[in-house]
């Protein structure tokens, strides 16, 4: 009996420990404590001979780690030989990579790596909302501009946006929204901006990226965070009322995903400059994928400068730096026009050769040479929690607002094809990626108006959004069958599928975003004590490295040991102790979370630990983790938008059936982790402490997302809800209005049209293009002439919406030819 309890009392102050992560003296203690009850229960007369070498043997670990309390012991018996061990495992950090990790920030990211996230950090985010001004711009502006274009006119017929819309972009502010008010620009939030890059978009993504490039990633920002006083006044004011159109040139043939890698150079040197000599730099550089390059006025280049008389400092490579070039500056050269997958924004190539610029053109000046890199990822991470978000989100709304108009309107074997279940399904992943979606870039756009730069975030929110954006733009087109791939004036479809590739290929590939980058970069930003424990093995100072590596290791190993158990403690509990900041229907699902951050943290933990540097060649275990990373975090966003919006009862069976997605979706991953991990014993280990019950997660059922297909089919708050941000036109005449107008009409004749399919079946009416069917069906007393009005008015809804798009024979050829004779006119030119 006293074995048991001496037991008993072990494992609980082992778990009691472990969770609390108490310092090294509590483990001493708690293994003298142990020690002396074991001896305890071996005499009969609970007398204990301390003196015994039974009684020395079972204190042997008190004295263990009564020892390791003392630093300079533990330093030259544990943390010394740790040290080195670490220095050869953990991947050694490259400047580059340094700068990027330096650049952004962590926040939610950081949470859900610590294995126990703080919901007042998620939930305490600003909510979605815009100001008075933004929301009257929203509703004035972009709703005006919206209406001037035709997206079938812009791709088609002009290869660009028309001159009236160009002009009213300028006049409006619509390229100056990041750009403050005391510079003359609109000093937009970051949600206001990704709202308005978004409604745009919905109505044309070449107009949508024309105003999100310069508000993103280019010459605007990098003034106003790091411009010099004279650069701001000569250039921010230009920028902000489209006299001057910015791009920035970073990626070369040479240098794609691994940017840092561009052979473009500048050398500083004196060269006579409007009659005088001037310190500057000769540039060489070689640019392709330049969006607005070809209408560009200001070129934004990243290069590498090297100055080998000394001219700047000590340093001869100094590293990546930044300038701004004029377009008609001598020896810039702005080559033909790309045409990324037939879309009509403006992109191309930007070259140079032994091009001298003052050295006043770098960015910043001279005080922010070589630190390039630094300043372009502190840009990418909050520009690109904001762009290709809102292009991806408004996307997948825009396809779910059509497609359900178009299932509703649309009908086959005597019913609407939305209600078919084969069709139902890809209809239901509509609905759910259109929450899910909205949730998480509004919230991401909301941490970078709090101040964050959302490194991690972001990367893990661009691969996420457009391939969702890819697969559900691919269900809108299965659902609306013929109709989608017929091109002309009124396909509403086309023009996002052909961009989706240029979505997923842009500001970082897809691919490597997925495996290189959100996983191994948020492990060394995100984790509690990595990143420290790399710096310390790298420090050139070994004193000072043990130092501070001494304190780091020990800080980890109580966050592994605590990671263990509670992984192992919310897995046999199925969550149902985990921490959840409500109490009402949605508090199941916190639990959840937690426990799978826990066994996140656990997991991720282990993988950098055992990998080290091989992570970065482990790229399908790096993009598992990615993925998991990212459920976790789409899921705090979707619960995050309930809260917010104020627990909507109509949304309840939506958000449940999403997070029971992901719950899935991180189950199978972790499963296919440990299935491919190169180590079988930490796999097993692993497999145990996660999965000690196996897996449970199932997704969503085919009866609960049904259901909201149902709603959706119908005009009303919740259709509105989840496409809310899209441009609606109510207008018959218009290539989306159509459907709104359709939609109406059908859903007012629904009644009439069932009495009226009911007696076709009964045989007492027939449709034929010989007869007219609902004169008929008057004649025969099925509905009344007040009815077979509104049935007539929906009958011509319907076969407008149906309607394709046809061409003389020769229209499309003769299209072709001109565009041949033009490129063949420009040859000659040159």
């Amino acid at each position: 009996m006293l074995t048991w309890f001496v037991v008993l009392v072990g494992v609980a102050g082992f778990l009691t420990l472990a969770m609390r992560r108490g310092p090294l003296w509590q483990w001493a203690i708690l293994a003298l404590v142990v020690g002396l009850l074991s001896r305890l229960t071996d005499q009969p007369e609970f007398a204990i001979d301390l003196f015994s070498w039974g009684t020395l043997v079972a204190l042997i670990p008190a004295i263990i780690f009564g020892l390791l309390c003392l630093t300079p012991i533990r330093k030259a018996v544990l943390m010394g030989p740790a040290y080195g061990l670490v220095k050869s495992i953990l991947p050694r950090v490259s400047r580059t990579e340094q700068e990027a990790l330096d650049a952004g920030t962590v926040g939610w990211d950081a949470e859900l790596f610590s294995g126990r996230p703080n919901w007042d950090k998620l939930l305490k985010i600003r909510k979605t909302a815009l100001t008075a001004e933004e929301q009257a711009f929203m509703d004035g502006p972009v709703n005006t501009v919206c209406a001037m274009i035709d997206d079938w006119d812009v791709r088609h017929n002009r290869a660009d946006l028309p001159p009236e819309v160009w002009a009213y972009l300028k006049e409006q502010g619509f390229l100056g929204m990041l750009i403050g008010k005391e510079h003359g620009g609109l000093g937009f939030t970051a949600q206001a901006q990704s709202q308005v890059v978004s409604k745009v978009a919905s109505r044309s993504v070449a107009a949508g990226i024309t105003i999100m490039v310069p508000n993103s990633l280019g010459p605007g920002e990098l003034l106003e965070k790091y411009g010099t006083p004279e650069q701001k006044a000569k250039y921010l004011h230009r920028l902000a009322k489209g006299q001057e159109v910015p791009c920035f040139a970073l990626t070369g043939p040479h240098a794609g995903s691994d940017a840092a890698g561009m052979r473009d150079v500048g050398v500083v040197g004196y060269e006579m400059y409007e009659g005088k000599k001037t310190l500057g730099v000769k540039l060489s550089w070689d640019k392709r994928y330049i969006t607005l390059a070809p209408v560009a006025t200001l070129i934004g280049l990243a290069f590498h400068l090297h100055d080998p008389e000394h001219l700047l400092g000590e340093t001869e490579n100094i590293g990546i730096t930044l300038a701004l070039v004029p377009s008609d500056f001598p020896g810039v050269e702005i080559g033909r026009r790309h045409f990324p997958a037939r879309s009509a924004f403006m992109n191309g190539p930007v070259k140079g050769r032994n091009v001298f610029i003052p050295i006043d053109f770098l960015i910043g000046g001279t005080q922010y040479a070589g630190q390039g890199w630094r300043m372009l990822m502190e840009c990418l991470a909050t520009g690109r929690a904001i762009s290709l978000p809102a292009i991806g989100t408004i996307s997948i709304k825009h396809a779910l607002r059509v497609t359900s108009a178009y299932a509703r309107i649309r009908r086959q074997f005597g019913i609407a094809v939305g209600i078919m279940e084969g069709v139902a399904e890809p209809l239901s992943r509509l609905v759910r990626s259109a929450y899910t979606y909205e949730a998480a870039r509004g919230v991401t756009a909301a941490m970078v108006d709090e101040g964050q730069k959302p490194a991690v975030i972001s990367a893990l929110l661009k691969y996420r959004t457009t391939e969702a954006m890819r697969d559900r733009v691919n269900d809108a087109l299965d659902i609306h069958g013929g109709r989608a791939i017929q091109d002309g004036p009124t396909n509403y479809l086309f023009s996002g599928y052909m961009m989706t590739p240029v979505a997923i290929t842009v500001e970082g590939a897809n691919i490597l975003t997925r495996t290189l980058i959100t996983f191994a970069q948020g492990a060394l930003r995100a984790h509690p004590y990595l990143y420290t424990e790399i710096e310390a093995a790298q420090n050139s100072d070994r004193k000072a490295g043990l130092a501070a590596f001494d304190k780091a290791f020990g800080g980890h190993v109580s966050f592994m040991l605590r990671n263990m158990v509670g992984s192992f403690l919310h897995a046999v509990s199925f969550g149902r102790f985990a921490s959840s900041p409500v109490t009402h229907e949605m508090a199941r699902w916190y639990r959840q979370l937690a426990r799978y951050s826990q066994s996140f943290a656990l997991v991720g933990d282990w993988t950098v630990a055992f990998l080290g540097g091989d992570l970065k060649r482990k790229q399908r275990l790096s993009g598992r983790m990615a993925d998991i990373l990212s459920d976790l975090y789409l899921i705090s966003a979707v619960l995050k938008r309930y809260e917010d919006e104020g627990h909507i009862k109509d949304d309840k069976p939506l958000v449940d059936a999403i997070v029971r997605d992901h719950l899935f979706a991180i189950e199978q991953n972790f499963a296919a982790v440990f299935a491919n991990f190169p180590n079988p014993v930490l796999a097993w280990a692993m497999r145990v402490l996660v999965f000690p019950l196996g897996r449970h997660q199932k997704p969503a059922s085919d009866r609960a997302t049904y259901r909201f297909v149902r709603q959706v089919l119908r005009p009303g708050e919740f259709r509105d809800r989840l496409t809310m941000g899209t441009y609606v036109s109510m207008d018959p005449k218009d290539v989306t209005g159509v459907l709104e107008d359709a939609l109406i009409k059908v859903t007012r004749a629904e009644d009439i049209e069932a009495k009226f399919v009911r007696a076709i079946k009964k045989g007492i009416i027939e449709r034929r293009l010989d007869r007219d069917a609902i004169t008929d069906a008057v004649e025969k007393g099925v509905i009344t002439e007040a009815e077979a009005s509104i049935l007539r008015l929906a009958d011509q809804a319907t076969d407008r919406v149906i309607k394709v798009d046809d061409f003389e024979f020769d229209e499309l050829a003769a299209k072709q030819l001109s565009r041949r004779e033009e490129s063949t006119s420009a040859d000659a030119a040159e």
